[in-house]
């Protein structure tokens, strides 16, 4: 999964509050996406976005505020100023990048179709026609899915969160 976090926009967001004598970085974060970010059990955020995040405010001597937003709300709520930055994985896309910025990608692996054992026959368009296959809404991986496998007769259903 290709991984980009908008850590340009981060930093440029708090080198203009740090010289405005703030001394606060809000980050907006969907805590559905672990390892990258979550809740322990406790309720406490966690996750290698999370880490990251607290590094940043370390090295620029700010204080972390962490904005919960659901995921297809958050580039929105980015641009409503509701947090300075997005530290919570996301894909590149084309249309992502007219909207907002992105850093370089921190990580990039695969994705995954996950079905109970010996549900399916297979995972072409072809194989799963008739199927529903679930997504979280709002991802790279819904837009694909009702572009590419909606027209060959697979169910598509949008879920909110990883919740």
């Amino acid at each position: 999964m290709k991984k980009s976090l908008l850590l340009w926009l981060a930093l440029m967001a708090s080198t203009s509050a740090l010289a405005e004598g703030g001394k606060e970085i809000r980050f907006g974060v969907d805590p559905t996406f672990a390892p990258f970010e979550w809740k322990d059990p406790q309720g406490k955020l966690a996750g290698f976005d999370i880490d990251l995040g607290n590094a940043i405010c370390q090295q620029l001597q700010a204080k972390c505020v962490w904005v919960e937003s659901n995921f297809d709300g958050i580039i929105p709520a980015l641009k409503a100023r509701k947090f300075d930055a997005i530290l919570s994985g996301m894909y590149m896309t084309e249309k992502r990048k007219a909207q907002i910025a992105f850093s370089d990608k921190l990580y990039n692996g695969p994705v995954f179709l996950v079905a109970r054992k010996n549900t399916l026959q297979g995972n072409t368009p072809e194989q799963l026609k008739g199927k529903t296959i679930g997504v979280e809404q709002g991802s790279a991986q819904e837009t694909y899915v009702n572009q590419h496998w909606r027209p060959q007769g697979i169910n598509i259903v949008a879920y909110q969160g990883g919740r």
